[in-house]
């Protein structure tokens, strides 16, 4: 008897982890690797050609945005089922991506497994985070204030978006073409984000980006 394979699709500008994840999920009997692509635009014209049940999606892709991806695959697509990888557990984005529309979010130092965990429960409707994850949610609700207290909460996702390239050391024509904004909107957001941290200078704003980057980075 033939078994139905529900179709995959990766969104990552990383080919060894596209590699590990087309091995790990085309190795299960009843998922399959349907396409894959490195940046938004490319995923938005796939998705829509092969329409597969899940997208796993990076959300730090280097020549466009996870996060409007996201929104974008929810608008266009609303029964894809997305699924973030991320670099870091942190609250900052897992509520951001939530809110974008996704369905779970996998950290990329989880086990092979729980990626497969993940897959099999949005298929069946639900969704899917880490315990850490999910308890820290569960504390904001229950005490009903932010776990994390940093003026960084502040930011839209587009300022965050903005504000973690700068801390790549990107310049503004940089982040105006890996986001497809102009660079007179970049600088916009740059002013917005330095009122809302409290700098007064873009030199300070750049070293605030840097520092917090790294910060990030040694979590």
């Amino acid at each position: 008897m033939t078994v139905q394979k529900s179709l995959i699709f990766l969104v990552d500008d990383h080919p060894l982890v596209r590699e590990w994840l087309t091995n790990l999920i085309n190795q299960q009997p009843d998922l399959i690797v349907c396409g894959e692509a490195d940046d938004g635009p490319k995923a938005l014209q796939e998705i829509s050609r092969v329409q597969p049940q899940v997208a796993i999606v990076d959300i730090s892709l280097k020549s466009s945005s996870g996060l409007e991806l996201i929104k974008d695959l929810t608008r266009v697509s609303p029964e894809l089922a997305v699924i973030v990888l991320s670099m870091h557990d942190e609250l900052l984005y897992a509520e951001r991506v939530f809110r974008a529309g996704a369905r779970g979010y996998v950290m990329k130092r989880e086990s092979t497994q729980k990626m497969v965990e993940a897959i099999r429960c949005v298929l069946d409707g639900k969704r899917y985070m880490s315990g850490r994850v999910a308890a820290a949610m569960a504390e904001r609700l229950v005490d009903g204030h932010n776990v994390d207290t940093s003026p960084i909460m502040l930011l839209s996702d587009r300022e965050l978006e903005v504000f973690e390239l700068l801390g790549q050391a990107r310049e503004t024509s940089q982040i105006a073409e890996s986001l497809h904004i102009s660079m007179k909107t970049v600088q916009s957001f740059c002013a917005r984000i330095k009122e809302k941290l409290n700098i007064n200078t873009e030199r300070e704003l750049l070293r605030e980006a840097v520092q917090w980057q790294e910060n990030r980075h040694k979590r």
